[in-house]
C-alpha cells in the first residue's frame, strides 16, 4: 500500500484539485487568508516549481495609509485591487481562482480579494452572486455595528480599540476605505 503524501496527511494540499488547476496551464490567482493578513499571489506553473508573477499582502496597505484591520473584507478587496493593478501593468489579462483548502462561502474575504482584482481589470471567471456587495466591501456593516455598540461605551472601546488607537473612527470606515481606494487607483 502506498503512503499518502505528507501535505495531504496534514491537510495542506488537495492534490486532486491542484492537479486540475495545473492541467489548465493558466495563471492562478492564489488567495491565502490568515486572521490578520491576506496574502495574494498570481502564480505560473513550471515543471521545476511554481513561479510567482505578482504578489501582495494586506499589511502593505499600511504604507498607503490604511488604518483598519488587515484581515477584514475591506482590506482583502484593497489587496486584490493592488495585486490586480500590478498584474495588469505586467500584461496579465486573466487568471483562475485558487482558494486552496479554504471553505467557499458567499461574500467572504476570498471573494472580496477576487472582486478587487476584477475591478483592477483582471479577468477571473467567478459568479457574480458569490461576490460581496459594495456596501460590505466598503465596511458599511462595521459602521452599523459601531453605531449600535456606541451606546455601551466600555464594549465599544474594547471592540474598536485598535481602530481608535490608529486614529480611525469606526463609524467612518467607509469614507476611509474610499480614500485608500482612490489612492491605490492613482498609484497605478
Amino acid at each position: 500500500m502506498q503512503r499518502k503524501f505528507l501535505r495531504r496527511i496534514k491537510k495542506r494540499t488537495n492534490y486532486k484539485e491542484r492537479t486540475a488547476l495545473l492541467k489548465s496551464r493558466q495563471l492562478r490567482f492564489v488567495i491565502r487568508p490568515s486572521l490578520n493578513n491576506i496574502h495574494i499571489q498570481i502564480v505560473k506553473f513550471d515543471k521545476n516549481g511554481d513561479e510567482t508573477v505578482v504578489e501582495g499582502i494586506s499589511k502593505n496597505l499600511k504604507k498607503v495609509g490604511w488604518k483598519g484591520h488587515c484581515g477584514n473584507v475591506s482590506a482583502s478587496y484593497l489587496t486584490g485591487l493592488m495585486v490586480g493593478h500590478k498584474a495588469v501593468k505586467l500584461g496579465v489579462k486573466e487568471a483562475i481562482l485558487d482558494i486552496g483548502l479554504k471553505r467557499s462561502t458567499k461574500q467572504n474575504v476570498l471573494y472580496a480579494a477576487c472582486k478587487g482584482a476584477i475591478d483592477a481589470g483582471l479577468n477571473i471567471p467567478v459568479g457574480e452572486n458569490i461576490l460581496p456587495s459594495n456596501e460590505r466591501i466598503s465596511g458599511k456593516h462595521i459602521e452599523d455595528y459601531a453605531k449600535n455598540l456606541k451606546m455601551n461605551d466600555t464594549r465599544y472601546k474594547r471592540q474598536f480599540s485598535a481602530y481608535l488607537k490608529n486614529g480611525l473612527d469606526p463609524e467612518k470606515i467607509s469614507e476611509h476605505f474610499e480614500h485608500i481606494k482612490k489612492t491605490l487607483i492613482q498609484m497605478r
